[in-house]
């Protein structure tokens, strides 16, 4: 049985769903206003990996992955770059799919956005106002009535009196009380807006998601997602929106990532420390990226730096090494001894599922993997013909797959591929003299930019990686 954290009873409990094998999935997206960083990618590979577990077990998911397209950000943003801010939310609209692309997630079944929402969000708002959660204030703005809900704070554990205690209601504001929130914003000089009821103006950005969760997936979900920041105020004022006015539980499970850390610290462009995903995939393989995301819990801080993703990149050669073919001398492994791999095969495919199946442990579940890669590479070692291997090699790339591990080998270019075989020629040469100490260096030389030598009684090869 799967289990699952859930954010807000702050335990794990069994995965059941609303509809009988299919699995209601919103996550929430990026605010398009600047290139994208790898902390966005952090959090799409995190729910990539867990709507890929959710298929491997059977579930249809409809994923839902939204973009917030206006917004006080974008509108800063265009006007300093003196753009159109809906052509500039475009403009990165248009980057980031590529770079989730380039990341190997797979795309949503649908990206809403909040400019294409507008009657869904204005017809949320009449409700709430009809039913007593929402106000007209005398600015032009609409707010939502916190005093109004019983249960606000529920999923962040806040209580409202507390929240109080520190807030405080800017120039300009309307409100009831100092955490109402904003549904509706009367529209500035120069800012995008729409007509409504309430005059000219934009949604919130609260109301937004609930509204695009409505419209694609219905009043209640299945599982609702993003990354730990938005437990409060965003996903708190989502679950009082909703439920207000639907008067139904608005998500089953909440599930919340945790944050990438550089320097110890949150990474973010307000903070400055941030390094673009285009950056990143310009050096680093994206399996190296995701290898990252899986060596952790989800749940926990990702520290970002050097060390880590060179601890990322080994572990994903080390699972490569297990795709290798059979050695150029092989003569085949007792069929005992074939037997015990394939029963290692199966004994990891059930590893792999019971740590996944306990709230998506990536860690174990890679652990078991590489016990397979080592069964794997100790029969190929004592001979294994490529049939023989074959069998576990198809089990390790079903579960890299689940896991969205390409396992590509490295490249090179034509000519740095010549020069290889040439040094490995000249090599071969100097083992014929006898030189051992120079043919180490050159299998060593080699060995720290990347290419690997292997020898064997019909001669030596080599691989990237």
């Amino acid at each position: 049985m799967l289990r699952i954290y859930n954010t807000l009873t702050r335990k794990k409990e069994d995965f059941q769903t609303l509809e009988l094998n299919v699995v209601k999935m919103y996550v929430c997206g990026v605010t398009v206003y600047n290139d994208a960083h790898v902390g966005h990618a952090m959090f799409a590979l995190v729910f990539d990996i867990i709507r890929r577990y959710l298929e491997y077990r059977g579930y249809k998911v409809k994923h839902v992955m939204n973009y917030t397209d206006v917004d006080d950000k974008i509108i800063n943003r265009a006007n300093q770059l003196k753009e159109d801010p809906l052509e500039l939310a475009q403009r990165y609209i248009d980057d980031y799919a590529q770079n989730l692309k380039d990341l190997n997630i797979l795309p949503a079944a649908i990206n809403p956005r909040a400019t294409q929402t507008m009657g869904e969000i204005q017809t949320m708002v009449k409700g709430l106002i009809e039913k007593g959660f929402a106000y007209a204030a005398s600015n032009g703005d609409v707010y939502f009535r916190v005093t109004k809900d019983p249960d606000y704070g529920k999923l962040s554990g806040r209580k409202l009196e507390d929240m109080q205690a520190g807030a405080r209601v800017e120039v300009g504001e309307a409100k009831e009380h100092p955490m109402d929130f904003a549904l509706w914003k009367a529209a500035k000089p120069g800012e995008p807006s729409w007509d409504s009821p309430w005059g000219k103006g934009r949604p919130g950005w609260h109301i937004e998601c609930s509204a695009m969760n409505l419209k694609e997936l219905g009043e209640q979900i299945d599982i609702h997602g993003g990354g730990n920041d938005l437990i409060f105020p965003h996903h708190e004022n989502e679950i009082a929106q909703s439920e207000s006015f639907t008067g139904k539980q608005f998500a089953r499970f909440w599930i919340h990532n945790g944050m990438l850390q550089l320097g110890g610290e949150k990474m973010s462009k307000s903070l400055g420390n941030i390094v673009g995903i285009r950056e990143f995939l310009s050096k680093r393989d994206a399996d190296v990226m995701r290898m990252l995301v899986l060596a952790g819990n989800y749940r926990a801080p990702l520290i970002f730096n050097d060390e880590t993703l060179d601890a990322a990149e080994k572990s994903l050669e080390r699972l490569k090494s297990g795709l290798r073919a059979a050695r150029p001398d092989a003569k085949g492994i007792p069929s005992g001894s074939a037997s015990e791999l394939m029963s290692q095969a199966e004994a990891t495919q059930q590893s792999f599922t019971n740590a996944m199946d306990d709230d998506f442990n990536t860690p174990l579940a890679l652990a078991a993997i590489h016990e397979l890669v080592k069964a794997i590479n100790t029969a190929r070692d004592e001979g294994a013909t490529d049939d023989q291997l074959k069998p576990a090699q198809f089990t390790l790339r079903e579960l890299n797959s689940v896991l969205g591990l390409r396992l590509q080998e490295k490249k090179g270019s034509g000519d740095a591929d010549k020069f290889i075989d040439l040094l490995v020629e000249v090599r071969s040469e100097v083992r014929k003299q006898k030189l051992w100490s120079l043919s180490d260096q050159i299998r060593d030389k080699l060995k720290s930019l990347g290419v690997t030598i292997e020898d064997s009684k019909e001669g030596t090869t080599w691989r990237w990686g």
